[in-house]
Parts: structure tokens; sequence; C-alpha cells
């Protein structure tokens, strides 16, 4: 699973991809150009939990994959920006799953806004029209072509241009009136009929306020402030310093402690950051435990046990049997799986049960 971040120019999105990374991709205008990926590990004090029981020889936990991406031209009469950027990095931006889109919240006299003033609605705004339009435009493309091709093949396949064209007008016209298509209500067969575009303003949305040391303390009143004028589906707002987590992340704990008491903050952003980013993809953990290896195993919410079957290996959907199930509260609370079963906590469940998150389970299957 990928996650695009986006951002205007000197909105620090660069530097919320080291933070998120503990990376260090240049800022301060590098950016500007160049592309940085970075895969993150997503915290789970539930397998330190699992790892007291079972005594792993490891423990792996899930993982994001961060794409940072250089800010898109404005566009003009004629020309889309989105359009503009490089190959690589439109195609990047396309086939990510969401989108973490880092808008300015700061001011820093050495590093002016490009406006000339920091406003975070009005960057928010801005570049959500640069990715309208760059729907627009495909939209309008496709359209244009269905209006020749779509007369023509077999019947069947007429058809299938006409439902296509019926889906991409609507489209057109949310989008022409500023709509992002995640706000649109599509059903399963018009979602799969758009699925190939790969659209931007169809992709769920992380808004992240990237705030300076001095808005830390106000950074509730203004997610709650922008979230009230930014009504969109599919959308979570949040806000962190970027600036300030990056310098958490290269001190010692103690160090780190005690630069958090001096700025007042109780806890870190970061965290909560990339739960939030996992939560936006859709997905879940279910977890399995054992000597070798304690494991998050990263699914979408609503997958069936199978379906977890086969995240760990196809082998073991196509000879699945059964999972042997047990909640992550009763095996901690019980002690061992042993005792769940003895307690009736462990239960076996077949190909169409519905994995929650934090189950724990074990898959027979036939080889």
């Amino acid at each position: 699973m990928q996650i695009a971040i986006v951002g205007l120019a000197g909105s620090g999105k660069t530097t919320v991809f080291n933070t998120l990374t503990r990376g260090h991709a240049d800022t301060g205008g590098y950016g500007g150009v160049t592309l940085n990926v970075g895969v993150v590990k997503v915290p789970d004090e539930r397998l330190e939990k699992l790892a007291e029981i079972f005594k792993p020889k490891k423990i792996v936990q899930a993982d994001v994959t961060y794409v940072d991406l250089p800010a898109p031209p404005a566009s003009s009469e004629g020309r889309v920006g989105t359009e503009e950027l490089p190959a690589d990095h439109l195609a990047r931006l396309r086939d990510s799953d969401a989108l973490l889109h880092v808008v300015r919240a700061f001011d820093d006299p050495s590093n002016p806004h490009p406006a000339g003033s920091v406003d975070p609605a009005r960057d928010l705004e801005q570049l959500d029209l640069e990715f309208v339009l760059a729907d627009l435009a495909m939209t309008e493309r496709r359209l244009e072509r269905l209006t020749g091709s779509g007369r023509h093949g077999t019947q069947a396949e007429r058809e299938a241009a006409e439902r296509e064209g019926v889906v991409l007008q609507s489209i057109h016209e949310g989008l022409e009136a500023g709509s992002p298509i995640r706000d649109l209500d599509l059903d399963e067969d018009a979602a799969k009929a758009i699925r190939g575009f790969r659209f931007l303003t169809e992709k769920p949305v992380l808004v992240l306020l990237n705030v300076g040391e001095g808005e830390v303390a106000g950074e509730a009143v203004l997610v709650e402030r922008i979230s009230a004028g930014y009504r969109h589906r599919h959308t979570m707002i949040d806000a962190m310093s970027a600036k300030i987590e990056m310098e958490l992340g290269e001190l010692e704990p103690d160090e780190a402690a005690a630069f958090m008491d001096e700025l007042g903050i109780t806890e870190s952003s970061l965290d909560r950051v990339i739960a939030l980013s996992y939560r936006l993809l859709g997905l879940v953990s279910f977890l399995t435990a054992g000597p070798d290896e304690v494991r998050a195993w990263p699914i979408t919410d609503g997958s069936t046990a199978v379906d977890a079957a086969g995240a760990i290996h196809t082998d073991l959907a196509k000879g699945f049997i059964r999972a042997e199930t047990v909640a992550y509260e009763d095996l901690i609370r019980l002690g061992s799986m042993a005792e769940a079963r003895k307690a009736g906590r462990l239960r076996s469940e077949g190909k169409t049960y519905r994995v929650k998150d934090g189950d724990v389970l074990e898959i027979l299957f036939s080889r």
C-alpha cells in the first residue's frame, strides 16, 4: 500500500516525509524536483504484548510506503499543471492508494510563504483545484474518444462504452462544480467502470496541517476550524509540527522527553499520523503468533478468513480448511492459546468469516 505525500511549494512536505520515514531527503528547494520513497513501520503495541507470551525470534510490523512528490506547477489557460509533472512522478501519484496532503500552517520569516501570507484553507483549496482540473482533463479526453469509438465494436462493447460514458458524464458534471470524485455516491459497478483511470480526486485524503512550534498548543482549534469548512467524504484532518517531530526523532529518549516537557507536548504526533495513514487506506491488522515470529498482517477492512490466509501465502488460501481465531484481548487476558481454548474463546471460523482488527489467527490448510 502506497501513500503519496503532496503539497504546495513551501508546505514542508519533504520535512514531513523525513519525519515519518526517519529519512534525510534534501529540503528547502531540492524537494521541488526530487521524488523520495520510504517505508514506515506501523506502530502496534499489541505485538510487544504477544511477544511476552510467545517469546518469538522476531517481531514483524505492518508497513506503509510513503512517496514524497514534487509540487505540481500552477495551471493556466490551456494547460493543466499536474499533467506537466515528469511522467514517472505522475505515474506514482496516480498509482498511489491515498494522498497525504501537507498544508502549511506555520509562519517562518526566513522561509516566507510564496503567496505572501499563511492561509491553510486557501492552500488546501488551491491544490484540490489542481487535482480537479487534472481529473477533468482526463474525463474530457475519454468522453471525446467514446463519442467516436463507442459507436463501433460488438453490441456488448457498445453497451459497455455507453455505461462508461454515463458514469464519466456524471463525474464530469461533479468536477465542473468543483466536487472531488470521492464525494460522489458511486455504486460498485460505477466505481469498477472508472478504476483504470486512477483519478486523483477519487483517492482518500489525510490533510495534515503542518504547524510551527508556536502553534502546537492551538493545533486542535485549527483542525476544528479547517474541518468545519472542508466537509468531504473519505477525508481525515490532523495537525503536526513536522519540524519539532523531526528534531525529537534525532534525540535520545531522555532528551526527547525533556524537550517535550519544555514545549508542553504530552505525546508525539508521529505515531498518530502513521496510524491515521493506515486507517485512511481502509486497513486493519490480523495477528499471527508463535515461536518463530509475532506479526501484524494488513488486510482491507471486511476481508474474509480465506483472504487473510491468502495474505500470508496463496497456498494457505487454496488449501484453506479453517481459521483458529481468538480476539487479542482474550488471548492477553488468558495468557495462552491453550487457556483460550479451555475458556471457549478460541473459535474455528470458516472461509466467509469477516476478520476483525486484532484477531489472532492460526490458519489450518491441506497441502
